[in-house]
């Protein structure tokens, strides 16, 4: 499909700005959400009953990490089949501990755990901030409140070279001692009167308050910023966020320089994809429902409630085959079809040794579809045989990407989406370099190249499965 450069342009802002307000999965589903609501999207509960027909358009969510929404064709009925992409909502990063007052050599540091597999030293040297949930008191309600500092108040600061001359030749940071952010300095947390931690709480180790594990200075921020006292303070999950926002670089506005590129992208494309594709006349005429899927901790490898090992969304599919036959669902499976998307390796300039010769992927040639002999992706000739019909009806570029066979080869929610439910699927990611890195690239063009891709499968996968024998 043709585009313009302002066209291009204007989507890779339209994601950047999606980006920048979401350093957090909590945030991601929250303006995934109003996306959603803005194009006439209503929201679900799991604990309630559902009754859902033909040209609905729901969404529902868990853990507030995790999204699930759907359109559903005009002429669906239970048994016909899922329209589905699925991606996620996380990102490496580092997390604060739940116990993370540390105090070191007269700085006040904050304890922090690695979430999947960064690149960490990248990490130092950073303007960081802190962003997440924090669950409050209010009255007798327990409340979900969505933080975002934004300031930058916290550094991981390197060793200088005249400390470690081998520097540049042997870096390898600790993980436990040397990734410790400092917030403030001691002296200066006690000269602008910062109340230290009660003396009663030290000494009552088994209850302390949620607000004495951590530096008082800490809680002060957090709860200066919610408008809370500390007492209402019952819990988070912070991490920690480079506070630079994304931006379009490069001498010809060709790039896409910004944090969480992985996998943001595809969350990003794939909701703006189901919202424009209910907005043409096609969801009257379709006969499957459209969704898309975008699970929390696939970079921990998804074995939680809110990630893509769960029963949720079988338990989705489930709901919505509800009404039909008594295997409504074990009918539908078959006639389903998965797209897991996941950002793909651009080839690298610097290393292109890296790279398989024959299967070397380009920024702005369009998404990859990803194969792997041993299913550590889930594509199969038949799934990518559908894809590449879907990309010839709606004119978007293909490419082709495989792992050298003496290189590790990552894995994404494909293979276990696919083996869990036994629904043909098929990996795909458009290219980037950087991949997790606190700072990451992409080109401008996968932006567009990626919506109208997943746009073109919400519309003609339906007819390509009728088409094969």
């Amino acid at each position: 499909m043709s585009s313009t450069k302002e066209s291009v342009l204007s989507a890779a802002k339209q994601f950047l700005n999606f980006v920048n307000k979401s350093p957090s999965p909590y945030h991601v589903v929250q303006e995934v959400k109003n996306i959603l609501v803005s194009a006439g999207f209503k929201e679900l509960s799991e604990t309630e009953p559902w009754s859902v027909k033909p040209l609905d358009k729901c969404f529902l969510t868990r853990n507030h990490s995790t999204i699930i929404a759907f359109a559903v064709g005009g002429k669906f009925k239970p048994g016909n089949g899922f329209s589905i992409i699925g991606a996620h909502t996380d990102s490496p990063c580092l997390k604060v501990k739940p116990r993370s007052k540390v105090d070191k050599s007269g700085f006040q540091m904050v304890g922090v755990q690695c979430y999947g597999g960064g690149i960490w030293h990248t990490w130092f040297d950073r303007d960081l901030t802190l962003a997440g949930r924090v669950i409050t008191k209010n009255g007798e309600r327990l409340e979900h409140r969505l933080l975002n500092l934004e300031k930058p108040i916290l550094k991981i600061p390197n060793i200088c070279i005249h400390l470690m001359r081998d520097h540049n030749e042997k870096f390898s940071p600790n993980k436990e001692t040397h990734l410790l952010p400092v917030l403030a300095t001691a002296v200066q947390a006690e000269l602008q009167g910062v109340p230290k931690n009660s003396e009663e709480n030290k000494k009552e180790e088994g209850f302390k308050l949620e607000k004495d594990k951590h530096q008082p200075l800490l809680v002060k921020l957090i709860c200066d910023a919610l408008n809370i006292q500390p007492e209402q303070m019952l819990d988070f999950e912070l991490c920690l966020a480079d506070t630079q926002p994304g931006a379009i670089g490069g001498a010809l506005d060709e790039f896409i320089f910004s944090p969480r590129l992985d996998n943001l992208l595809n969350a990003y494309c794939a909701t703006s994809a189901l919202a424009e594709s209910c907005d043409d006349g096609s969801l009257a005429s379709d006969t499957n429902i459209r969704l898309i899927c975008l699970f929390d901790n696939e970079e921990v490898g998804s074995e939680s409630a809110q990630g893509a090992a769960s029963t949720l969304q079988e338990l989705v599919l489930r709901r919505l085959s509800a009404g039909g036959t008594s295997t409504a669902f074990e009918e539908s499976i078959p006639k389903s079809y998965m797209v897991s998307a996941d950002q793909a390796h651009a080839v690298h300039p610097n290393y292109p040794e890296k790279h398989e010769d024959n299967h070397k992927i380009g920024l702005h040639k369009g998404v990859a579809i990803k194969f792997n002999a041993n299913q550590r992706y889930a594509t199969t000739a038949m799934t990518a045989s559908i894809l590449r019909e879907i990309a010839r009806l709606g004119q978007c570029p293909l490419q082709e990407i495989v792992v050298r066979n003496d290189s590790a080869c990552g894995s994404t929610i494909g293979p276990i989406m696919s083996a869990k439910l036994g629904m043909p699927t098929i990996d795909v990611g458009a290219p980037q370099l950087s991949m997790h890195s606190i700072r990451e690239m992409c080109c401008t063009s996968s932006v567009l190249q990626t919506s109208q891709l997943f746009k073109a499968f919400f519309e003609h996968y339906p007819s390509v499965f009728r088409s094969m024998k």
